[in-house]
């Protein structure tokens, strides 16, 4: 599948990146912290939170059970995570993924609604919604959630690749997946595979009696 993996890693690596603030231990309890997630397109999600060191080292342990693809175990951890610290989005979002990735399609969503509750406007949240109702055949939904990824941050490129890439394979938009191709291809000109999936898309709008939809 073209969209899976390559946005968990994209996903993971922006949470991964990290606090930039140490939550030390005060008498008036944690100080706070700023979770900054860097996403590809030269802008950041950050959110401050009040976090003890135990907290944040098991949200760091999580993240690399993740990596290693031990998703089990991350789970596990983000569930200690989400419970001592239920606001902190990231270890939502990051259930979400761990949940995708063993097909658990309902707590996937769960986890990532609920990350929406806290921001609602998180735009790695509204991408992940959109892999996990993608996968869950629900495509008009998941064109939905895509969307709105892209209205919040319009340079998430892996947003608009995945939306390419349903437009293109799951609802025969051959516009709207032509439109978010090129779009991604200019803004990530390295990733040439795309260049590949737009010369087949014209191939097959050429041939199209409607000349796609």
């Amino acid at each position: 599948m073209r969209d899976s993996t390559r946005t968990f890693r994209v996903a993971l690596a922006a949470f991964a990146l990290g606090v930039v603030a140490s939550a030390c231990t005060t008498s008036s309890g944690p100080a706070p912290s700023r979770i900054e997630h860097a996403l590809d397109g030269g802008f950041t999600v950050t959110q401050d939170v009040r976090v003890g060191v135990g907290v944040r080292g098991d949200f760091e342990a999580a993240l690399r059970l993740l990596e290693e693809e031990e998703y089990e175990r991350g789970i596990d951890r983000l569930l200690e995570v989400s419970e001592a610290a239920p606001q902190l989005v990231s270890a939502h979002i990051n259930l979400g993924i761990a949940y995708r990735h063993t097909e658990d399609w309902d707590r996937s969503e769960a986890s990532i609604e609920r990350a929406l509750e806290l921001s609602p406007r998180h735009p790695v949240a509204h991408n992940e919604l959109g892999m996990v109702r993608r996968r869950q055949g629900r495509f008009d939904e998941a064109r939905a959630s895509y969307e709105q990824a892209l209205e919040v941050a319009d340079d998430f490129h892996f947003a608009r690749r995945n939306l390419a890439i349903l437009c293109d394979l799951y609802l025969a938009d051959l516009a709207c997946a032509l439109e978010h191709y090129q779009r991604y291809a200019r803004a990530v000109p390295e990733d040439e595979t795309v260049d590949i999936w737009i010369a087949d898309l014209r191939n097959r709008a050429s041939n199209s009696p409607a000349g796609g939809r």
